[in-house]
C-alpha cells in the first residue's frame, strides 16, 4: 500500500515538473497574442514561402464571437484576412462584411473564404486603405453575414496595432508616411452630413452648382 502511495506521488512529481518546465514559454507567448496586436513571420511550406501578418487580440470572452482580424503581406502583395472558429460560408464563396471605426460610418466589403476553409476570409483589395482606417481609431467593430444567416461580430481594441501593422506594409514595401498623405475617397455619406451643416440658401447654391457638373457628365 505505502509502496502504491509512493508511486503515485512520484508520478505527480514528474508531471508536474514537465508542466512548469516545457509549455511556460508558449503559454505566455499564447497569452500575449489573445491580448494585443502582434507582428509574426510564417513559413508557408505548402507554397515554399515566407510571409508576413500583424495579428489581432481576440475579443473579451463571452461577450463576442471569436473572430481576428489579420493584415497579411504575402508575395508582396497585401491582404485583409478574417480568421474565424465558427462557419463563415462554403469555401471559395463571397461573403458581407462589415466594419465600423469607432463612432464613424461603417463600411461593408465583399471577402472571399480560402479554398481549404470554410472559417477564414480575406480581400486583397483597398487593404492600405482599411489599414489607415484600423489605425486612425480607437477600436473596429466588425460583422461577418453568415451562409446560415447568422451574424458574427466582435470588438477589437487597435492598441498596439501601430507597430505591427507598419511592420507588415514595410515587408510589402509601403511606408506609413507615405500612406498618410493619401486621403480617404469623399463619399455620399461625407456629402450628406456636409451639406446638412449648411443654411438652406448655401444648400441651394450648393446643389445648383452639383447640377450644372452633372449636366456636363450628360
Amino acid at each position: 500500500m505505502k509502496y502504491s502511495r509512493l508511486i503515485c506521488q512520484i508520478i505527480t512529481r514528474i508531471f508536474l515538473v514537465f508542466l512548469i518546465a516545457s509549455p511556460a514559454t508558449v503559454s505566455a507567448e499564447t497569452i500575449q497574442e489573445m491580448s494585443t496586436w502582434t507582428y509574426r513571420k510564417v513559413w508557408d511550406k505548402m507554397n515554399n514561402l515566407n510571409y508576413s501578418l500583424a495579428r489581432s487580440p481576440l475579443p473579451k470572452r463571452g461577450l463576442y464571437d471569436n473572430l481576428r482580424l489579420d493584415i497579411v503581406c504575402k508575395d508582396s502583395k497585401l491582404q485583409f484576412v478574417l480568421d474565424s472558429t465558427s462557419l463563415i460560408t462554403s469555401r471559395g464563396r463571397s461573403f458581407a462584411f462589415e466594419y465600423q471605426v469607432d463612432k464613424k460610418d461603417p463600411v461593408t466589403i465583399s471577402m472571399k473564404t480560402y479554398k481549404d476553409t470554410k472559417r477564414r476570409g480575406y480581400t486583397d483589395k483597398n487593404v492600405e486603405r482599411i489599414a489607415e482606417e484600423i489605425l486612425s481609431g480607437q477600436s473596429i467593430f466588425i460583422r461577418v453575414h453568415t451562409l446560415l444567416t447568422t451574424v458574427l461580430s466582435s470588438l477589437i481594441p487597435t492598441k498596439d496595432a501601430l507597430q505591427p501593422i507598419q511592420q507588415v506594409l514595410s515587408d510589402c514595401g509601403i511606408q506609413w508616411a507615405d500612406m498618410k498623405l493619401v486621403q480617404p475617397p469623399y463619399t455620399l455619406a461625407d456629402f450628406e452630413r456636409a451639406i446638412k451643416t449648411l443654411s438652406p440658401d448655401q444648400q441651394r447654391e450648393v446643389l445648383g452648382k452639383i447640377k450644372k457638373i452633372m449636366k456636363e457628365f450628360r
